[in-house]
């Protein structure tokens, strides 16, 4: 079998000893997650159907992560409610408010693992891919159907693959390299595909890097984005679950719908302008932008090595007077790892707010809104109009290092001048 990572963990799911690109399988689910947002319209689905229990309580994962504390009644009835639904239905990991983002604390509290077939009501769950796990968000009915049967249809894509050659120059990172991508292919190039990415860059990344590239690939139009798994991910997995599995890889004469080379050596920081994640510029082309507020958080860059990066850049100097600085760790984990390391006490010194983990800024429904005209830089994963507030506001996607050099100014500003 000349196999992608797409069309082998298909197959594995769907017990077939192959697959191909085009192909309809049904597919066995491994795990399954719905956050805050999503269990209502889930419920809502069953409940009409007259479906009163879950095909697998132990591999249904319910977070509250997208607005958290509850900004209003409204926000807290819905909190009250999926709190009901999760005990009605049997549902043992369940993690209320404060402990971060869903694609985050699943990773955190070992549910992904290299292989397995993985479904959520949220776009970002591609995030997985970068422990080589098939990971891909799907809607409510879609849902219903999976917690019912614990089965969902998938067609099998074909794949699409990066490979990443030279070196990154310092605090350039991997979210200048999913930006760039997206800026020169499109945010359509990859529509129900599978994006592999290969190559000395791809082996070097941390997996923290991975998992914002992964994360990012939906806003390229895939289904999945991996990275093929290695003793980074083993390494971090022996760590958090005794859980066995079989850490599937691409065939070396697998079968690809294109290849692309991507030479990140002389790579710029890359911005994302309004409104949309292919807008982009590589920083010599910005000119003087002044911001409102810049944003470092989100479940593409609101990791430990993320929090650390800003810190060191940012150490003795201060947010610029005009500017808010909002730090949104992206789980628990990660704050108290920063509290430890002493990221946030120095975060805090700049100026920069602490928020509580959680989806916060970028889902606009918390915390950090934007007035009309605003400009704000983010390390979120989108930028459409008004998703952060006022429809008239303006969002810019960088990197965190970008983020923290930009938080300084008060302007998008280079990081690389920061050593």
């Amino acid at each position: 079998m000349k196999g992608t990572l797409a069309q082998k963990i298909l197959a594995r799911a769907s017990g077939k000893k192959e697959v191909k690109p085009g192909e309809y399988v049904m597919a066995n689910i491994d795990r399954a997650m719905v956050p805050d947002m999503s269990m209502q319209k889930v419920y809502l689905v069953l409940k009409n159907a007259g479906i009163t229990k879950v095909w697998d309580p132990s591999r249904v994962i319910c977070v509250i992560d997208h607005q958290v504390p509850a900004p209003n009644v409204e926000t807290a009835e819905m909190h009250k409610e999926v709190r009901e639904i999760v005990k009605r239905f049997g549902i043992k990991s369940f993690y209320g408010e404060g402990i971060g983002i869903c694609h985050q604390v699943i990773v955190e509290k070992g549910y992904v693992v290299p292989g397995e077939l993985i479904v959520a009501a949220d776009s970002h769950t591609t995030t997985h891919g970068a422990l080589g796990a098939a990971g891909t968000g799907i809607g409510t009915s879609e849902m219903a159907y999976v917690l019912t049967t614990g089965k969902l249809w998938f067609k099998v894509p074909e794949t699409i693959k990066f490979y990443m050659s030279g070196s990154l120059q310092p605090r350039v990172m991997s979210k200048d390299i999913i930006l760039y991508i997206a800026g020169k292919y499109s945010s359509s190039v990859a529509i129900y595909k599978a994006v592999e990415f290969s190559g000395p860059v791809a082996e070097q990344l941390s997996l923290a890097s991975r998992m914002t590239m992964s994360n990012m690939t939906v806003e390229i139009g895939a289904k999945f984005g991996f990275f093929e798994p290695d003793g980074k991910v083993a390494t971090y997995l022996a760590q958090r679950t005794r859980r066995s599995f079989t850490a599937l890889k691409p065939d070396e004469d697998a079968i690809y719908e294109k290849m692309y080379e991507v030479d990140v050596t002389t790579l710029e920081p890359q911005i994302a302008f309004p409104h949309t994640v292919d807008n982009v510029k590589p920083i010599s082309q910005v000119g003087e932008i002044k911001i409102d507020q810049a944003v470092l958080g989100s479940c593409t860059n609101g990791r430990l090595e993320d929090l650390r990066i800003a810190a060191e850049m940012m150490k003795g100097k201060k947010v610029h007077p005009d500017t808010r600085c909002l730090i949104v760790p992206g789980s628990a984990e990660v704050y108290k790892e920063a509290l430890s390391e002493g990221i946030l006490s120095t975060l805090v010194e700049t100026g920069a707010v602490i928020c509580n983990p959680g989806c916060g800024p970028c889902y606009g429904g918390t915390m950090g809104l934007l007035a009309s005209e605003e400009v704000c830089i983010a390390s979120i994963n989108r930028n459409f109009k008004g998703r952060m507030g006022s429809p008239e506001s303006r969002v810019h996607l960088a990197s965190p290092a970008t983020v923290a050099a930009s938080a300084i100014e008060g302007k998008i500003a280079d990081p690389r001048a920061y050593k």
